[in-house]
């Protein structure tokens, strides 16, 4: 047995359960929203002429899962560091525009492939430079595509295995539109994928299982051997982003908040200090930002934003916010001590910060759980607030965050993102 086709014969004997299914709409509501707050980005005519080169549903998929992750604000599956949605929604809708209980299920089971083949791609791969959306992303888009299409167990495993090809993309993409171009290409890869398998194309299924081993991940990770083993389709849920940043970003900002209490001025702050295990800044990698973009991955600037903004929305991470000269005085005053660990993930251990002010006291606080955190979900109010939130950036008026379904999701992107032939 395959590991490819282990995860199709799972995937195709897949019964979601309510919970799956409640995750499937909360996913789908997340994914869109981010997905439309993109449609004024100035990466527009990048991801229109990705789709363009992608073909017709591909192309759909591709620049759709673009926009979605262009400004960081996607869900995230702790155990794998992948943004699942950002790739297995759009191929859904694409793939399955008019049967909402179809792409429904085809998300799901796309998604637990993506998290279980995540899983065992392991901290290991993430640490390495890799970045897992993309190289657990587009075998698991294959497995969404392959369920809308209607391809048996044989099919599915074939499409898995035609996308090792593309299962790449490294993290110094981030901070570039190269990040979010890489999502965009894996999903339109699986898409391709289930299209060729389809179509009779053939390939040994044994290309994944040599894949895995290459990039460091394990064939013999209980999810894999047996994917049935944990009955939720997701297993251990995803994380909703309640700042437009990098997710190893959510813990810092939330301990500063909660320790400070409220936004203060640059001349009352005299240094910050910031404390956490080292796994968990892998993604930082920018200390001195000067774009947005930048600021997205950037720990120093997120000490800045917490405590000069009342709210660290889309605002906070564009290229003005980054510059402002309060920013950059509270960015050199951070200093971040990285302590030994960080293997089991971005939220391992705890971030412990402190903050001189200069009226010679120091307010200190720490944080294990930031807010939409799998063990910490978002309230119902929370998630219409960031709907809310992302439809103005994007300019989406007379939309209510009811009205966004699996029914209707893909006629949303199609008017407000573009559109390919289908």
């Amino acid at each position: 047995m395959t590991i490819a086709r282990a995860l199709a014969d799972w995937a195709l004997a897949l019964e979601p359960t309510a919970e799956d299914l409640a995750l499937a709409d909360r996913s789908l509501l997340d994914t869109v929203a981010v997905a439309l707050a993109a449609a004024t980005h100035p990466i527009r005519p990048v991801a229109d002429a990705l789709a363009e080169t992608s073909g017709p549903l591909a192309g759909d998929a591709a620049r759709w899962a673009l926009l979605a992750h262009v400004i960081d604000f996607d869900d995230l599956h702790m155990p794998s560091t992948t943004h699942i949605s950002t790739v297995c929604v759009p191929v859904a809708l694409a793939v399955a525009p008019d049967d909402a209980d179809l792409a429904a299920r085809a998300y799901l089971a796309g998604a637990g492939v993506m998290a279980r083949l995540g899983t065992a791609l392991g901290w290991g791969h993430y640490t390495s430079g890799w970045h897992a959306t993309t190289t657990a992303g587009a075998p698991a888009a294959a497995v969404v595509a392959g369920i809308a299409l209607g391809l048996d167990a044989e099919q599915l495993a074939t499409a898995v295995a035609l996308t090792v090809p593309a299962a790449g993309g490294v993290q110094r993409a981030f901070g570039t539109d190269a990040k979010s171009i890489q999502v965009g290409m894996a999903a339109a890869a699986g898409v391709r994928a289930a299209q060729l398998a389809a179509a009779g194309a053939t390939a040994d299924p044994r290309a994944l299982d040599a894949w895995l081993t290459l990039v460091g991940g394990d064939p013999g990770h209980p999810l894999l051997v047996d994917p049935a083993g944990d009955p939720a389709a997701v297993p251990d849920g995803l994380a909703v982003k309640v700042y437009p940043a990098c997710y190893a970003l959510q813990r810092p900002i939330g301990a500063l908040r909660e320790t400070v209490g409220g936004p203060v001025t640059a001349d009352q702050v005299t240094a910050i200090r910031l404390t956490t295990p080292r796994g968990t800044v892998t993604p930082l990698v920018h200390h001195d930002p000067s774009t947005g973009l930048e600021g997205k991955f950037s720990l120093e600037y997120a000490a800045a934003t917490a405590l000069l903004d009342r709210h660290s929305g889309f605002w906070a991470f564009d290229d003005e916010a980054v510059a402002r000269e309060d920013a950059r005085r509270l960015v050199g005053l951070t200093q971040v001590t990285l302590t030994e660990g960080g293997g089991a993930g971005l939220l391992d251990g705890a971030v412990d910060v402190e903050v001189d002010l200069a009226d010679g006291t120091t307010r200190r606080g720490s944080l294990d759980l930031p807010p939409g955190s799998p063990r910490r979900p978002p309230t119902a109010d929370e998630m219409s607030a960031k709907v809310v939130d992302c439809l103005d950036l994007g300019g989406v008026e007379g939309l209510t965050p009811d009205e966004i379904t699996w029914a209707s999701g893909a006629a949303l992107l199609s008017t407000q993102l573009g559109a390919g032939r289908r």
